[in-house]
């Protein structure tokens, strides 16, 4: 009798998203207002925080979560709260305050949004990140 067969599959994990890092020493409503006068987004604070959960569906941390759905541009935003409680939403990145999301970007150029950004008095510094070199991005789910 011969063994059977093990097929493996493999996934390659594709990001539609463009990740920004923001640093602010202001609160997370006050970022979001800045953030809506300088580009001209409507982002509110989303009822349910973002919950990180592990793999056996253990709540590990939870966010403040901030969003604006562009339905004339179709394009999302989120602005989420790196650090609660001391629990990281991006482990790897310790030092950025926010991340904001941009899902199905076809309106900006990445680096003139950045370039935006750092014009707002409430920012001190801005960064742009690639999803698909952080490990703990693969962890990011949005509806």
């Amino acid at each position: 009798m011969t063994k059977p067969k093990k097929h493996i599959l493999s996934y390659d994990q594709v990001y539609n998203f463009e990740m920004i890092g923001i640093c602010s020493h202001h609160n997370d409503y006050r970022l979001a207002w800045g953030l809506n006068e300088k580009i001209d987004i409507q982002l509110g604070k989303v009822e349910e925080d973002y919950i990180v959960a592990s793999k056996k569906g253990l709540i590990l941390s939870n966010h403040s979560m901030y969003e604006f759905k562009d339905t004339e541009n179709l394009i999302e935003y989120y602005l989420i709260k790196n650090k609660n409680q001391g629990k990281f939403l991006i482990p790897e990145k310790p030092s950025i305050d926010y991340f904001l999301f941009l899902f199905e970007n076809h309106v900006w150029e990445v680096e003139d949004l950045v370039s935006e950004l750092r014009e707002i008095p409430s920012v001190l510094g801005v960064f742009i990140f690639d999803p698909e070199e952080l490990d703990s991005t693969e962890n990011l789910v949005f509806n």
